[in-house]
């Protein structure tokens, strides 16, 4: 493996960058490697928690209960991830001790068996501290933004190491990566940053919504909604996916996370519209209509009697008229 990484971005007037992945080394063990890729998933991570504190007073949550839902919810993400990516990759004949198969620092690891690890790391201390269904759904919701910033953050890792890149694209696309790889350049689509951008937008869409959701589950349906859909798509450009058969893995679950998470958004919202209006003081439309109806008709056979009524005087008026003509004559 190389300790560099040569890039360009001709297209954007970037031109020869070299990125050491190593930042620096701790004098023990022999020599401790601290590498680039290690510090920004950190860095993600501390991101997403500072969020979820910032998140947490809105939801009813403390600062102390986002502590005890990170410690596990971290240690379980990243076993989900490698545990992810090791049972997607077991016929490829990587794995042939314990070592092997724990052995994350040789890099190998899957951000839906993040999602699914942290995902179980929230129920689990939810069940502990017994909170109610609502209050986990709440959880849920004040997680999820920060699980994008982090992904945000934790994609140019792959920047740095050089992976993760989409297919070869040609020399006059503007958006195109340029690696120095063995005495020559070559460029490729960078997915990485198609995916940081795409969750960037979706980051700065749900907060700015944040506070106006209209039902608790609405923020983690709408991220997972956002993030599949994108992902779907950008996957298609990878060139290291890992499959089942002929399908790409995180492309289907995408895919399936997009058309479920928005239907059930849409359904929801829909739900709460009607317990809406069915708690508001209202008069629907149709039933507006057939009182105006009614009360045309009623209106109209008043009008009928009164001007019988005032017939009927007009022509007893006359007859007393008439009479008294008569006893005068």
């Amino acid at each position: 493996m190389f300790d560099t990484t040569v890039v360009s971005f001709p297209g954007l007037g970037i031109g020869e960058i070299t990125i050491n992945k190593v930042a620096f080394t701790v004098p023990i063990f022999g020599g401790l490697e601290v590498r680039w890729y290690g510090i920004l998933l950190t860095l993600g991570i501390m991101a997403g928690f500072f969020y979820a504190v910032y998140r947490a007073k809105f939801e009813g949550f403390t600062t102390d209960d986002v502590i005890d839902y990170a410690i596990v919810t971290v240690f379980l993400a990243i076993i989900g991830a490698r545990t992810y990516y090791v049972l997607t990759t077991l016929d490829e004949g990587l794995y042939h001790s314990f070592y092997d198969v724990i052995a994350i620092w040789e890099g190998g690891i899957a951000m839906y068996g993040s999602i699914i690890g942290g995902a179980i790391g929230l129920l689990v201390v939810s069940y502990f501290k017994k909170f109610k269904k609502e209050k986990i759904i709440k959880i849920f919701d004040m997680v999820a933004p920060g699980v994008m910033l982090g992904q945000i953050i934790g994609r140019w890792g792959n920047f740095v190491n050089g992976e993760a890149h989409g297919i070869a694209t040609s020399e006059s696309f503007f958006l195109r990566m340029g690696l120095f790889e063995y005495g020559k350049w070559t460029y490729y689509h960078p997915t990485f940053l198609y995916e940081s951008l795409w969750n960037l937008v979706g980051f700065s869409l749900i907060t700015a919504f944040y506070k106006k959701k209209k039902f608790d589950g609405q923020i983690v349906l709408s991220y997972l909604a956002w993030y599949g859909f994108g992902r779907m798509f950008i996957e298609g450009l990878r060139t290291d996916s890992l499959y089942i058969g002929v399908f790409r893995i995180s492309q289907v679950v995408g895919f399936l996370c997009f058309v479920i998470c928005t239907a059930l958004l849409v359904w929801m919202l829909m739900r709460k519209k009607r317990e809406l209006l069915d708690t508001e003081d209202y008069t629907p439309v149709y039933e507006k209509s057939r009182r105006t109806t009614v009360y045309t008709r009623e209106k109209r056979q008043a009008i009928q009697e009164a001007e019988a009524d005032i017939d009927a005087i007009i022509e007893g008026a006359k007859h007393k008229e008439e009479k008294e003509n008569g006893k005068a004559d």
